[in-house]
């Protein structure tokens, strides 16, 4: 069983992301903090602006959704949604050195100074083998 830390998530949201490693580790303190010691958490726990910094991580693969139904005494369904961290991903992407693919076609306008009209040709140029698969939906 892998254990996450602090350093690992944060690393891995500022590589996957983009973002400063400071602002990573904001973020990661808050989901750490949601999660304690457990790797699975009820959806319930969150506000409605909170749940977005799930949403973008489960977007990047570094959390996915589950849900159970129970059948109550009544007959009526029950869903309770769960939150849980995908840590051989949040390995992974702590590993890698920014990496950040989000950021490559920004990146080079930048550093190169190119001109901003930029063609769709040059667009697709910039995105990574791994952006054009399909993330296989686990339920």
């Amino acid at each position: 069983m892998s254990i996450i830390t602090l350093e690992d998530l944060s690393k891995a949201i500022a590589n996957r992301i983009g973002i400063d490693i400071e602002e990573a580790r904001r973020d990661a303190g808050f989901v750490m903090d949601i999660f304690g010691f457990d790797d699975r958490i009820i959806d319930n726990v969150l506000d409605p602006e909170d749940r977005q910094l799930f949403y973008i991580l489960e977007e990047e693969g570094m959390l996915t959704t589950e849900r159970e139904e129970t059948t109550l005494y009544d007959g009526r369904e029950w869903r309770t949604h769960y939150w849980r961290l995908k840590k051989d991903t949040i390995l992974k992407y702590a590993r890698k050195e920014n990496k950040n693919s989000r950021n490559t076609l920004i990146d080079k306008i930048i550093d190169k100074k190119q001109p901003k009209n930029i063609s769709e040709e040059d667009i697709y140029e910039t995105l990574t083998e791994d952006m054009w698969t399909t993330r296989k939906i686990n339920r």
